[in-house]
């Protein structure tokens, strides 16, 4: 009995749709986040917004709210016609200890089954080289050591694993300072205390500078599945740049304006441009390089970012829950060093939608626009059954990044066409040798 109360009041909570009752043609949708970005864009297609206790058929959630529907404690179960925009543990690609986690562990399945991609040179990986050399604190502290002594001029990146937006983040370039944060912190390093856990990366310190200031990219990939693998960058990312140039000096270590792209932080400093919001199209950084650097290592550059970005997520689509009510927007941040070399930084599981300039605003309304044209069906209706392969026309302001089935497909009918080939030459050779 009590039981059944708690799914009652589940169903409540969350929402459910009567199966056994025709399709509803008015989708309704329901979202944790007050933003115009998202309103704005689910009213012009005629949805009706409803509460979490109503019944829905699409939910922009918060990570928490998507965290508790997902429980084993919730018995919720979603029906066809609903989607929500989290898959139920996309934590192993956004928490910064479990994304260097399982790309190291997608590295070393290579390296052990003999894939060419696994290969090493110089105790490096020829292929997957694109994250940081990165450890995980406590855990991993005697390992960093051994690391930091090999180098022990190089400047590390102190970054909190549950924490967004710049939190909690700092520089070290003498072990000392670790050490004196430890005790400042009351956190010593003892794998057998449970604290709050940190990576700790190498700083790259030649970032490529556009007028002497440091930056990043943010782009944007929507996963509608991680088996089969289907991912879609939006075509228009753009740069964060820092207020303050770039200075590698034991004065500058601890200045956020200098190091730290994240708008969350530069929009405080006293030189913050409220006007373009310190913010510049991808599209503008490719002309820019084309015109300095060459079309040729240009186009590497960005083969090399979207190679990233697709092996990034092979090492989780394994251990990804592949619920079919799901897709996911990610927000990838983007290093390039000075030899136009790609650094994955991290993965964000709710990338911002606060407009922060005029531009700014029609991007992400933009973004979500074509978030709804991928993943909802021709219909106009959500429906999980459906196999999330849109039109071509559909895709709006995203580019296909991979799609396995689709792949699995090209390759099944050349099979085919190869089997057919070879079955008609067969039959023309077996017909003359019997005349």
């Amino acid at each position: 009995m009590e039981r059944a109360k708690s799914a009652l009041s589940n169903d409540l909570l969350y929402g459910r749709i009567n199966t056994n009752t025709p399709l509803k043609l008015k989708v309704t949708f329901c979202t944790d986040l007050d933003k115009s970005v998202l309103t704005s864009n689910f009213e012009k297609r005629g949805w009706s917004q409803v509460g979490p206790e109503d019944d829905w058929n699409f939910y922009w959630s918060g990570i928490q709210t998507c965290r508790n529907l997902f429980s084993l404690d919730s018995g919720y179960r979603m029906h066809d016609h609903q989607l929500i925009n989290h898959f139920p543990n996309h934590y192993e690609l956004t928490r910064k200890d479990l994304l260097v986690k399982n790309i190291k562990r997608y590295r070393k399945e290579l390296e052990r089954d003999g894939n060419p991609l696994g290969t090493k040179s110089m105790g490096k990986y020829i292929y997957l080289d694109f994250i940081p050399i990165t450890f995980v604190l406590p855990a991993d502290y005697n390992m960093f050591v051994e690391e930091y002594r090999k180098t022990p001029s190089s400047t590390w990146i102190m970054k909190p694993c549950g924490k967004s937006q710049g939190a909690g983040i700092f520089l070290i370039n003498k072990l000392s300072k670790l050490k004196r944060w430890s005790r400042e912190a009351k956190a010593p390093f003892n794998p057998t205390v449970v604290k709050e856990t940190y990576v700790i990366s190498k700083y790259i310190d030649n970032p490529l500078l556009i007028g002497g200031k440091k930056f990043d990219m943010r782009l944007y990939v929507l996963v509608t599945s991680f088996r089969p693998l289907k991912a879609y960058l939006f075509k228009q990312g753009f740069c964060r740049f820092c207020t303050v140039k770039y200075d590698t000096s034991m004065q500058e270590l601890d200045n956020i304006f200098v190091h730290l792209t994240n708008v969350s932080v530069q929009r405080h400093g006293g030189d913050y441009n409220s006007l373009h919001g310190g913010k510049l199209s991808v599209d503008n950084l490719r002309l820019y390089l084309e015109s300095t650097r060459g079309k040729n290592v240009t186009d590497k550059l960005f083969k090399n970012i979207i190679w990233l970005i697709v092996h990034s997520l092979k090492a989780v689509s394994n251990i990804m829950a592949n619920d079919k009510h799901c897709f996911e927007c990610y927000g990838y941040d983007i290093i390039i060093d000075n030899t136009l070399k790609p650094w994955l930084i991290e993965v964000n599981a709710s990338p911002s939608l606060t407009s922060t300039t005029v531009n700014d605003r029609i991007l992400k309304s933009r973004l979500i626009d074509s978030i709804l044209h991928v993943v909802i069906p021709p219909t106009g209706i959500p429906d999980a059954k459906w196999n999330k392969t849109p039109l071509p026309s559909a895709l709006g302001n995203f580019e296909v990044l991979i799609d396995e089935e689709a792949i699995t497909h090209n390759e099944n009918s050349k099979l085919r066409k190869n089997n057919k080939s070879s079955n008609n030459n067969n039959l023309s050779l077996a017909v003359r040798r019997r005349r």
